[in-house]
């Protein structure tokens, strides 16, 4: 794939740089390295697979230089890469010189290729861009901002040791830029997404009032009503001048659960109503099929055959005999 290599930035395979610089730009060279210039291709290319997943291509590394971070784990991920680990070898690269860049102010660089000191002046400056888009109401790209800030002083901060004054520090100026980016979620309704990063933010800084105070409202937003009390009262328990404040939350949060329990219950009734309804349809259909086959019944009766009907008398002669053997006939 396409990669970008920054002349002079102490890049691992420096031999890749000695390659590239004879290039002409359009040029595609086929080089042969010799095993003592491929040994640490195994992290390179693990890293820029990483890139081209959009991750961080130091993740998972101890704050060593490449060699220490090569013996300390035992795989890269890549079992191709494995076996070079184990075994370094010469391979053979293909390259293509696609453009050649003078200007260093012309691309935006990405966070992993920023120093310490450029991430740190980087902060700032994508704090006030949030600060402008909230003015706008564009909290979807404010929210984008802060997060991003965010994630290059965790950047430096993991390359601290914990507990250290720097890494505290870090730790705290993390902490305005995650309740912005919550209070954009809020905006957005995203409330699983503010209790998600609040409770993360709360465990580090459990006297963090406005984490509680948003993660309140979310909870108070998706009908969490034990868990907004209690994040409520947290709030008052740590700044008793926000003791009205809350009471008017904790007042609202009830007015809203009663609301909400009487559109239920109405909702249950309806249910109920209806499914009695339905009942009473079945039922009447029921005995309208009864009232049919009564009805049938009687004139299947009334349409029965002769043998109820009086039989015709057939007019003619009968022969009487007597005890004398006479015949008398009668007509």
């Amino acid at each position: 794939g396409n990669s970008e290599i920054f002349v002079g930035k102490m890049f691992k395979m420096e031999v890749w740089e000695t390659l590239l610089t004879s290039m002409r730009v359009g040029e595609v060279a086929e080089f042969w390295c010799d095993a003592v210039h491929t040994g640490l291709y195994p992290i390179v290319s693990k890293g820029m697979r990483l890139i081209a997943q959009g991750k961080d291509p130091l993740e998972g590394q101890k704050h060593m230089c490449g060699m220490g971070n090569l013996f300390h784990y035992n795989s890269t991920g890549y079992p191709e890469l494995d076996e070079l680990m184990r075994t370094p070898q010469p391979l053979i690269f293909i390259m293509e010189l696609l453009q050649v860049n003078t200007d260093p102010m012309s691309y935006q660089r990405e966070s992993w290729m920023m120093e310490k000191d450029e991430k740190m002046q980087t902060v700032p400056i994508l704090h006030m861009q949030g600060n402008a888009l909230v003015k706008q109401r564009q909290f979807r790209e404010a929210a984008s901002k802060y997060k991003e800030a965010v994630l290059l002083l965790k950047t430096v901060q993991s390359r601290e040791m914990p507990g250290d004054i720097d890494y505290i520090n870090l730790g705290r100026m993390i902490i305005p830029l995650e309740l912005n980016y919550c209070q954009c979620m809020l905006e957005l309704e995203e409330y699983y997404e503010v209790i998600e990063h609040t409770t993360e933010l709360l465990e580090k800084h459990k006297d963090c009032v406005k984490g509680y105070y948003k993660r309140a409202k979310a909870h108070a937003a998706v009908w969490n009503e034990k868990e907004a009390r209690k994040d409520f009262n947290m709030v008052a328990n740590l700044d008793i001048t926000l003791a009205c404040l809350v009471r008017r939350e904790l007042n609202a949060l009830s007015e809203r659960m009663k609301e909400k329990y009487w559109e239920e219950k109405e909702k249950y009734w309806n249910m109920l109503e209806k499914k009695e309804e339905m009942v009473k349809e079945d039922d009447n259909e029921e005995e309208e099929r009864k009232d049919m086959e009564i009805k049938e019944g009687k004139t299947e009766k009334s349409a029965s055959p002769a043998d109820s009907q009086p039989q015709p008398v057939h007019a003619g002669r009968s022969t009487i005999r007597t005890s004398g053997g006479a015949q008398q006939q009668a007509a």
